[in-house]
């Protein structure tokens, strides 16, 4: 008998936290798919427990306050929409065909998610849970950076410009400039954003042909 009751107990056991997961789970994706229409700072912690079909108090008891919620949503978010793999690019020797590998696949990436990104991007100076959530976006732009700054014939001063030219090249906000106002290709655009880059690589009176 004591034997079955600690099996039963273990199955229960397993069951809740099966049954808390998911609800974790679905409370996150509700939290995400607003953030991804109509932005965070309109999702309220009552908009969420809405979308998600619980009561605002359920939503409270997962994640007790906004930097936690904004924390399983970024979690999410990035698992399912994984930055391009930036490994690839150190096998490139040359920096110009590095860059342009690069910038395509960002700009792909970037025409992907550009509902999230924009909403986020708008509202990160309205809601101070989205800083520490950004630490994922933060990182993956140092360590390219990195990797898109090697081989160039830039030193001294000029690999400041170099670096502020490739935070430039690689930010979201410069491919939906340039996508959204204007209507150029993607390939228009890494052709124009590389040649920036360039610019800022090569010596003094000098622009790379």
């Amino acid at each position: 008998m004591g034997g079955e009751t600690s099996s039963t107990r273990r199955y229960e056991l397993k069951k809740r936290a099966g049954e808390m997961a998911e609800m974790r789970q679905r409370i996150t994706e509700a939290a995400v798919h607003l953030h991804g229409t109509i932005g965070p700072a309109r999702t309220t912690m009552s908009a969420v427990a809405k979308e998600a079909g619980v009561q605002r108090h359920t939503v409270y008891r997962y994640f007790p306050t906004e930097a936690e919620l904004f924390g399983a949503c970024s979690g999410h978010y990035f698992t399912a929409n994984p930055w391009p793999d930036i490994q690839p690019w150190r096998a490139i020797s040359d920096p110009r065909q590095r860059l342009t590998v690069a910038l395509d696949e960002l700009y792909a990436y970037y025409e992907q998610t550009e509902p999230m990104f924009s909403n986020v991007l708008r509202d990160v100076e309205l809601v101070a849970a989205i800083g520490p959530a950004m630490a994922p976006l933060q990182a993956f732009m140092g360590e390219a950076t990195e990797i898109l700054g090697t081989g160039w014939p830039a030193c001294g001063r000029k690999r400041d410009v170099l670096r502020a030219a490739l935070l430039f090249a690689i930010d979201f906000l410069t491919w939906r400039a340039l996508a959204s106002n204007t209507g150029i290709t993607r390939p228009e655009a890494v052709a124009l954003v590389s040649a920036l880059v360039e610019a800022a690589a090569s010596p003094p009176g000098r622009v790379t042909p």
